[in-house]
């Protein structure tokens, strides 16, 4: 199954992350078939950034997304079209 999912960057106790598509059966910061974007926990939520054309196109073909993945896709949408208003 291919899932979209974090893959832990940054060093200790300074996590980074980035939004990749990978097989659910690689580790978390294995091989991974696609980088979409990526996530610093401690800045603006407006300051990650993702693809979302390449995440449409991989959940059209049955990716999943987990839960982490979903919450800051859907923060970041509320918080990028706030800030355009």
């Amino acid at each position: 199954m291919v899932k979209v999912r974090l893959a832990r960057r940054g060093a200790k106790k300074r996590p980074f992350y980035h939004i990749v598509v990978t097989d659910s059966r690689n580790a978390r910061d294995g091989r991974f078939i696609e980088e979409i974007g990526y996530y610093d926990p401690s800045r603006e939520i407006t300051e990650a950034h993702v693809l979302y054309e390449r995440l449409a196109h991989w959940v059209s073909q049955g990716a999943q997304l987990s839960e982490r993945v979903e919450k800051v896709v859907k923060a970041h949408k509320k918080a990028s079209a706030a800030a355009a208003a």
